[in-house]
């Protein structure tokens, strides 16, 4: 109980530091958010392509800038001062709102991420601050309901447009970011649990000996497919399904609109990857080589750097997936979702839960890992005992009728293997062939009889 409330009484402390700050450097802050998401927004689309050629042996962008590097901002530069079409059956009140909506949440989400501890501030002309914009109790909530505002965006977009495609994509990414938004609110479950709190400097605080990666390992890996997942990248890019669906949702934009959007996607990938080094990374704290070395690497102006250093290396992730995995069917997706991370978020958050109420009660790591695991152990393992047993019923082949109708289902069907389609009646060709003649010598007279066969004169 004492623990607790000593607990309770470091998160006030570090909350503390927050809220104090003149509103010249509260500014300045969030301008430095934005152009810090900017700029890793421009440096991340050079580096997929660049990755994703080396991957694919091809060049890559080479033209604009040293090596390529400027080819992303030229392409802003040109989306930018492109004609801007409008559909004439559009909502235009909506159709212009929509890529807005999308865009600000991702930018907003940024505003609780910690780039160095709360305690330890640095000096911005002369004003001692946190790095960091601002905490809340409950920072991570804020997160999730920023994130969450994101959605209506791109379900307006394609409703707005007035066309069938775009609707269809905006309900699939409505569909798949609030089914994979469930699980990955249960991956923070474990985390609040084992942090004791919702505020992201906290939770980087209790990261001191171990990352959470380590401790929480499936926690970690189920935020980490529900991150490809709400971002809809590959191989979850389902509402961008070129085959089935043009281009999703935004297939009606252009210009200065389209960029938003495209914008507001890679926010949202670095906003993720920085929520996944916060949570479960350490944060802003250094590596476990420097930090056992160098007892200055968490102060001062460094631990920006080893925040920026995990950011772009989860947008690795993101840019390995994508030149590597194909796109997965939408039922395979959904089903991945709510039948295997949502049941798993679920059985390891109450494994958690025990595990930290036999923690509080004085139970020993043995005595924990004896009430936890034994039942754990003993369900998996019968699961494993029925599924080797169990009667499994051989697949009926169903034999194929000896005459294929192609329009029996009321529209044309092609046929399955080994069927025949049936001979199709053709009318009698209007045209006359004229019929070829052969002489005596065997040789065929030349069509239209305008030619004289050889030997004829002599004839």
């Amino acid at each position: 109980m004492n623990h607790s409330l000593t607990t309770l009484a470091t998160a006030d402390d570090q909350l503390g530091f927050f809220g104090r700050d003149p509103l010249w450097l509260v500014l300045l802050k969030a301008v430095f958010v934005f152009v810090f998401l900017t700029v890793t927004v421009l440096i991340a689309i050079v580096w997929e392509r660049k990755v994703v050629a080396w991957m694919q042996l091809r060049i890559g962008p080479n033209r604009h800038g040293p090596w390529g590097l400027l080819q992303s901002l030229a392409d802003g530069v040109k989306l930018a001062l492109k004609e801007d079409l409008v559909v004439a059956g559009a909502d235009k009140a909506v159709y212009i709102l929509a890529p807005i909506v999308s865009a600000i949440p991702a930018f907003m989400a940024f505003a609780v991420i910690p780039y160095g501890p709360a305690d330890h501030q640095v000096s911005i002309f002369g004003t001692r601050t946190t790095m960091q914009l601002t905490d809340l109790p409950v920072g991570v909530l804020y997160i999730l309901a920023v994130a969450s505002v994101g959605i209506y965006g791109i379900v307006l977009a394609g409703w707005s447009s007035g066309s069938t495609y775009p609707l269809l994509g905006g309900l699939r990414s409505a569909a798949q970011m609030v089914s994979y938004e469930i699980a990955m609110s249960l991956s923070f479950a474990a985390v609040f649990l084992s942090s004791r709190s919702m505020s992201t400097s906290q939770i980087v605080e209790a990261q001191q000996h171990t990352w959470f990666a380590i401790v929480l390992p499936v926690s970690f890996l189920v935020y980490t497919v529900s991150m490809v997942g709400e971002t809809n990248r590959a191989p979850f890019d389902l509402p961008e399904a070129e085959g089935e669906l043009v281009g999703g949702f935004n297939t009606e934009y252009s210009s200065l609109k389209f960029a938003l959007f495209m914008l507001a996607e890679y926010v949202n990938m670095v906003t993720v990857s920085a929520l996944a080094s916060t949570l479960f990374l350490g944060g802003w704290r250094a590596p476990w080589p420097i930090s056992a070395f160098w007892a200055g690497a968490n102060h001062g102006w460094w631990p920006m750097l080893w925040v920026t250093i995990k950011i772009q290396l989860l947008l690795f992730l993101f840019i390995w997936l994508r030149g590597t995995l194909p796109r997965l069917r939408y039922d395979q997706f959904m089903k991945l979702g709510w039948k295997v991370l949502i049941p798993v978020s679920l059985v390891w958050v109450l494994m958690v839960a025990a595990v930290r109420a036999l923690r509080n009660e004085g139970y020993d790591i043995a005595e924990v890992v004896l009430h936890v695991g034994a039942p754990v152990a003993t369900i998996l393992l019968l699961s494993l005992v029925w599924n080797l047993f169990r009667h499994k019923e051989k697949p009926v082949k169903h034999a194929l009728p000896d005459t294929f109708d192609p329009m029996a289902g009321g529209y044309p069907v092609p046929p399955m293997p080994g069927q025949q389609l049936p001979s199709v009646p053709r009318r009698r060709s209007r045209v006359q062939q004229p019929q070829a003649q052969f002489w005596e010598s065997g040789e065929p007279a030349a069509v239209g009889g305008t030619s004289t066969p050889k030997g004829a004169e002599d004839a």
